[in-house]
């Protein structure tokens, strides 16, 4: 409506007339003084335009609302106790249903229109949040349910996304002295503007790091003879021991996933089944929404 407004006025004013006033009932009204005396085609025109101011405060009150269901989404996953009650499944059903509510009030406000080649889903990640049923979230409870509380942590898990390529890292904590890390290395391919295409290539369980200040005196001894003992292993054995034990994945896993909301700092994908997943971002954002791959045209 205000594009063919504009179009009405910018007429008017090319286009002499005979009238000394014109005046239509409209959303841009148009004045035209009539011609100075001994002119015959110079008209002195002013156009008093009524700026339709409908555009910016609309979409500021929509960036308002989006920061606010930010906001209130981030309060909800601090109220449920964070990740680590949500893996040890502490979170109650109440908790929940509140979390997933604004989720989807958020998702249906994301100001990213193509996300799968936006800059903005390259960089660190980390997990806040997983649907039930969500392979993230049955790892983790696989992990609590062999290992007791006492005896072993999931302390967090991140993702980074670089150039298409994705390493998923979980770190786990046993009797609060051994850090044993877990990598899935996986790559990313774009199958539409908010689809995308995940194969896994390898997994890998990194040595594990003591932290001697904190080991238990009773379990010093034990921990000292299998380091000794590892460092007397033949090299062929040792040296793989020492960077990882590496299991191929490459044609064995994939799934399809949606991304439903992407900006500067939160990023929430749904699987198949529909099942949320919700990161925030660890590291600095990148500055520009431009597309970074073109991979994908429509």
């Amino acid at each position: 409506m205000a594009a063919s407004a504009s179009s009405i006025s910018a007429i008017a004013m090319c286009v002499p007339s005979s009238s000394s006033k014109f005046s239509f009932t409209s959303r841009s009204s148009l004045t035209l003084s009539p011609p100075q005396r001994g002119s015959t085609r110079r008209w002195r025109c002013r156009a008093m335009v009524q700026q339709t101011a409908q555009g910016a405060p609309a979409a500021y009150a929509k960036e308002m609302e989006r920061l606010s269901a930010k906001e209130s989404l981030l309060l909800a996953f601090k109220d449920a106790g964070g990740f680590e009650a949500l893996v040890s499944g502490k979170t109650t059903e109440w908790q929940k249903i509140d979390v997933n509510e604004r989720i989807t009030g958020l998702e249906r406000l994301s100001p990213t229109p193509r996300p799968t080649t936006s800059p903005f889903l390259e960089g660190r990640w980390n997990f806040e949040w997983f649907g039930s049923g969500s392979p993230g979230l049955f790892a983790a409870r696989f992990i609590f349910e062999v290992f007791p509380s006492s005896l072993a942590n999931l302390s967090k898990m991140d993702v980074f996304i670089k150039d298409g390529n994705v390493k998923i890292t979980a770190n786990m904590r046993l009797l609060n002295s051994i850090e044993i890390k877990v990598i899935l290395s996986t790559k990313l391919s774009v199958e539409g503007p908010l689809r995308m295409k995940e194969e896994y290539v390898e997994g890998v369980l990194v040595s594990p790091t003591i932290i001697e200040e904190s080991v238990p005196e009773q379990l010093k001894g034990a921990l000292g003879q299998a380091t000794n003992a590892l460092q007397q292993l033949p090299a062929p054995i040792r040296d793989p021991v020492a960077s990882g034990l590496k299991v191929p994945l490459s044609g064995s896993f994939q799934r399809l996933f949606m991304i439903s909301y992407l900006d500067e700092e939160i990023l929430i994908i749904r699987n198949t089944a529909g099942i949320p997943e919700v990161l925030t971002r660890l590291d600095a954002a990148p500055s520009s929404l431009g597309d970074s791959n073109p991979e994908y045209v429509s």
